[in-house]
C-alpha cells in the first residue's frame, strides 16, 4: 500500500480531528450547529518545503514526456481536463462503487468497468484509487476514486512511481483499472483537491471550500494576481468573512467548514502539491473562515 506522509510535522488540535462521517456538503452548510468553545486554530496554515515532481514518475507513465518541462505538461493536461472528466463520467455508475471493504483490497488488483456511450474525445481514467487514512486505522472501508495517473504524477511530488495501467481504450466496451491503495490524512476531503489537480481553477476550489461564497466575487478571480490582491486587502477579507458568518446557520457550521479546509490542506501537504495558486486559495479560505468565526464569536 502506498502511504504518503507530510514533509513536516503537522500540529494537530481539536479542530483537526476530522471525522469521515461528518463531511460537510460543499453546496451548503452542514446542519450541525454546536460549537466547542475551546477549539484552537493556528493563525496560518503552514506551507510545506517545495519539492519538484520527480521527472521519472512522469516518464514511467508517458515516456514521450520525459524531457518536457513539468509546467508545460500540467498546462497541457489542464487543457484536456474536460475530456478526462468526460472519460470518468463515462464509467457505468452501476459498476462503480464509491467504497469497498478494506478486506477485499488484497483480492481486487483491478476493476473492470463498462463504459457508457460518450464522445470520441473522452479520455478514460487509468487507475482506481482506494483511499484510506492509514493501514492501522479502524476504517473498514476504503474510498474509491477513478483517476488519471498522469494528473497525479505531474502534480504530486510525494507520490512514488505509479504502477502501469492495464486498461485498454479505443473501440471497447469497458476499461480495466488497476486498484491503487493510497493512504492520505482525510480521504473524505480528497474531492476538491483532486478536481483542482485537473482544472487548476481557483474559483472552483474556493466555492468548494467556502459555502455561500458570492459568485460575484468568484467572477473577479481572473488571474493569480487578483487572488493575491484579495489576500492583501483587509476590507475585502472582512466583507467575505461577514458574508460567510451571516450565511451560516450557526457557529458549528463554521467549525465544520474550518475542518474541511484543514483536511484539504493536510491532503495537499501529504501528497506534495506545490501549486502556488492552490496555496493562495487555502490561505484565502483560511483567512475568511477565521474572520467569520471571530465575527460570530463576537456576536454571541
Amino acid at each position: 500500500m502506498y502511504q504518503v506522509r507530510p514533509a513536516h510535522p503537522i500540529q494537530t488540535k481539536a479542530i483537526w480531528d476530522y471525522e469521515e462521517s461528518a463531511t460537510p456538503t460543499m453546496a451548503s452548510f452542514p446542519a450541525q450547529q454546536s460549537y466547542p468553545s475551546n477549539v484552537q486554530l493556528p493563525r496560518k496554515l503552514q506551507r510545506p518545503q517545495y519539492a519538484e515532481v520527480p521527472r521519472q514518475n512522469i516518464a514511467a507513465i508517458a515516456l514521450e514526456l520525459s524531457e518536457v518541462p513539468v509546467d508545460y505538461v500540467r498546462r497541457g493536461l489542464k487543457n484536456q481536463a474536460n475530456q478526462m472528466f468526460a472519460g470518468i463520467g463515462a464509467l457505468s455508475p452501476s459498476h462503480l462503487p464509491q467504497s469497498m471493504p478494506r478486506s477485499q483490497l488484497h483480492h481486487t488488483p483491478s476493476m473492470t468497468i463498462p463504459i457508457r456511450p460518450s464522445g470520441s474525445s473522452s479520455i478514460y481514467p487509468t487507475h482506481m484509487l482506494a483511499l484510506s487514512r492509514s493501514s492501522g486505522s479502524s476504517d473498514s472501508y476504503v474510498t474509491l476514486v477513478a483517476t488519471h495517473a498522469l494528473i497525479l504524477a505531474s502534480n504530486c511530488a510525494s507520490l512514488p512511481r505509479l504502477p502501469p495501467s492495464v486498461s485498454s481504450h479505443g473501440a471497447t466496451v469497458s476499461v480495466t483499472l488497476p486498484v491503487l491503495p493510497l493512504t492520505i490524512p482525510a480521504p473524505a476531503a480528497f474531492g476538491p483537491l483532486h478536481t483542482f489537480l485537473y482544472t487548476h481553477s481557483a474559483p472552483q476550489l474556493l466555492s468548494a471550500l467556502l459555502p455561500a461564497i458570492p459568485g460575484s466575487f468568484l467572477s473577479t478571480l481572473t488571474s493569480p494576481q487578483a487572488l493575491r490582491g484579495t489576500l492583501a486587502s483587509g476590507p475585502a477579507l472582512h466583507t467575505l468573512s461577514a458574508h460567510l458568518m451571516s450565511s451560516a446557520p450557526g457557529m458549528g457550521a463554521l467549525t465544520n467548514v474550518a475542518q474541511n479546509i484543514a483536511a484539504v490542506w493536510r491532503n495537499a501537504v501529504a501528497l506534495g502539491v506545490h501549486d502556488p495558486e492552490l496555496w493562495d486559495c487555502l490561505d484565502l479560505a483560511w483567512e475568511v473562515i477565521l474572520g467569520a468565526m471571530n465575527l460570530g464569536a463576537g456576536a454571541r
